[in-house]
């Protein structure tokens, strides 16, 4: 479903510059429609999925419109914020990117020193539907231990009885896959603060390394590299409340 909006609002919003700089760039001939040079800043487009193959600014094609879905393969020292000091993961997206209206967020965050597949919006609801606890959406993590397991982890997960340092509230049932002695995926259904690194610190053990591989059924491309992102298609979309993806962690 499209919508109708003012051309030079929509072109402000997404960070192509002032309304007044935009009306300025259509007097000069710099945005074209279908092909056309456009003659009135202040027309009304629908914003619909072909409208970045119908629009260009100055030569360039459109920028992906509002209601923009990224996955990004997250580096490991690249901080999910806006205001930290280092290295933000929103340095990994085109300047002019940063400076849209609604804001492009993380859809929930990756602590610096964890890496993988990070989804990026701004589309405000479908980040709540994502990150709401009702929904229960599965995230699974591959972790590097310090010391082997002990063989005793994935039945105490799996009850959901384990109460975290700082927390007077069980977590969730955890599904706990070991593929070596000092490897194994966990699949979570909570966002608590440094949840997975956490819940092994609590059965005495530390988490080395640690990557996300996976989102609901939603996996984190093998071609992506690390610090590359793309836009997802609404299938990919589907796939993160895929029926089944959440009932494996519990």
């Amino acid at each position: 479903m499209s919508v109708a909006t003012r051309l030079d609002r929509l072109l402000a919003n997404m960070g192509y510059g002032s309304r007044r700089e935009m009306q300025q760039l259509v007097k000069q001939g710099g945005v074209t429609l279908d092909g056309a040079p456009v003659k009135v800043a202040d027309m009304k487009v629908d914003v619909g999925l072909d409208l970045s193959d119908r629009l260009k600014i100055r030569g360039a094609r459109l920028d992906p419109p509002p209601g923009l879905v990224l996955m990004m393969h997250k580096p490991v020292g690249v901080t999910c914020s806006h205001k930290d000091a280092g290295v933000l993961v929103y340095s990994l997206l085109p300047n002019r990117w940063r400076a849209r209206e609604p804001a492009i967020s993380t859809v929930g965050r990756l602590d610096k020193e964890t890496s993988g597949l990070l989804l990026l919006t701004d589309d405000g609801d479908l980040l709540h539907r994502i990150i709401s606890p009702r929904k229960q959406v599965a995230k699974r993590y591959l972790a590097r231990l310090a010391r082997p397991l002990d063989g005793g982890e994935a039945a105490l997960f799996a009850a959901g009885g384990l109460i975290l340092e700082g927390d007077d509230k069980p977590v969730a049932p955890a599904l706990l896959e070991p593929i070596s002695p000092n490897q194994a995926y966990l699949t979570v259904t909570e966002g608590r603060y440094h949840q997975v690194r956490r819940m092994f610190a609590a059965v005495g053990n530390h988490v080395e390394a640690l990557h996300r591989d996976r989102i609901g059924a939603l996996e984190l491309p093998t071609d992506l590299e690390p610090g590359r992102y793309r836009l997802m298609t609404p299938d990919e979309i589907n796939a993160i409340f895929a029926p089944g993806a959440s009932e494996s962690a519990a």
